[in-house]
């Protein structure tokens, strides 16, 4: 069995980003270039952390990004940005997506970004992009065109798929959609049935261009009723599930309710404390979720972004996954 491993989002910024970018946004006391040359020089960091680590694939780290939404609903025309909440139990907030009409795109995000990183990086190294599902992006925002939540997050899944094949296209060799709406208390089997259409057409499109995709379900484990109505998935080549945060929970639905993807991911690296994980100890994790689903390939991963820690705590991180992986393709490759 191939087994692979990626850290699963963005990562936090420096203190000396975070005062770059402040001086330029709320001050006015940095230039613009001054801002792009610190966050380059850190993403260029980063990018050699994750390498170093021996991980399968490199993840854009979105330095620059103040929550996983606002970078495209700052691109599409018919989208408002209003005021902050916070992004689902994480200490942190996003603001809220304001659709006043069908979101019409101004630009593309991703692929320009995957350009810049592939120049950057030598040819065998993959890079990975991260794309907000357009459920999770949906309930979310705030929806006053007069559409219906299913009509408005087909209208995102629309665009979203379009980034899918040009950042393919650009070079990067894994896309992942996140939704983790549907680990949320109030999700139902209605947006799971309505994510895996819209994830199967959105994912598509970066699989006929070439790339391998991921859809994940972090910050928490979804209610069985939720998880079963994935069945439907299709070009999905791994289904990401969030271990760390309840390890007992997502076994239990794993030995359950199988996998809706021919691989299998596991969030086995807990991405919300600065705690170290060792081996040992979700070795049986591992064990229990190969032996109920049986997947293709395995992929290891942290149980939802990094930027949530510190900077050197989330390093750190990087390299118990790689360690971590590198013991499990001995055990489980």
């Amino acid at each position: 069995m191939r087994v692979e491993a990626e850290v699963l989002g963005g990562y936090p910024r420096s203190e000396r980003v975070r005062k770059t970018l402040r001086r330029l946004e709320e001050k006015g006391e940095a230039g613009h270039v001054e801002a792009l040359r610190a966050v380059w020089e850190d993403t260029l960091l980063l990018l050699g952390v994750q390498l170093g680590a021996g991980l399968d694939a490199a993840v854009d780290p979105v330095l620059e990004w103040h929550d996983p939404l606002r970078p495209f609903a700052e691109a599409w025309r018919n989208v408002a940005i209003d005021g902050l909440l916070r992004w689902f139990d994480n200490n942190f907030f996003y603001r809220i997506p304001v659709f006043i009409d069908e979101p019409d795109p101004k630009r593309l995000v991703t692929a320009p970004r995957v350009r810049q990183l592939r120049a950057a990086l030598p040819g065998w190294a993959r890079v990975k992009v991260v794309l907000p599902g357009p459920v999770t992006f949906a309930r979310l925002s705030r929806n006053q065109t007069g559409k219906s939540l299913e009509e408005l997050a087909s209208d995102i899944a629309a665009i979203l798929a379009r980034e899918a094949r040009a950042a393919a296209e650009a070079g990067a060799a894994v896309v992942q959609l996140d939704e983790p709406w549907l680990a949320d208390v109030d999700a139902t089997p209605d947006d799971a049935a309505l994510a895996a259409e819209l994830a199967s057409r959105i994912l598509g499109e970066a699989k006929a261009a070439g790339a391998s995709t991921r859809l994940a379900v972090e910050y928490n484990v979804p209610e069985p009723g939720v998880y079963e109505k994935l069945d439907g998935l299709k070009n999905v080549d791994y289904i990401v599930v969030d271990v760390a945060d309840a390890p007992e929970k997502a076994l239990r639905l794993l030995e359950a309710k199988g996998a809706p993807a021919p691989g299998l991911g596991l969030g086995v690296v807990q991405a919300r404390n600065i705690y170290p994980e060792h081996y040992g100890a979700v070795k049986p994790w591992i064990e229990r979720a190969v032996k109920a689903v049986k997947p293709e390939a395995l992929l290891l991963t942290t149980s939802a972004w990094l930027d949530l820690i510190p900077l050197s705590y989330a390093v750190q991180k990087t390299n118990i996954l790689g360690h971590i992986a590198a013991h499990a393709r001995k055990d489980f490759g």
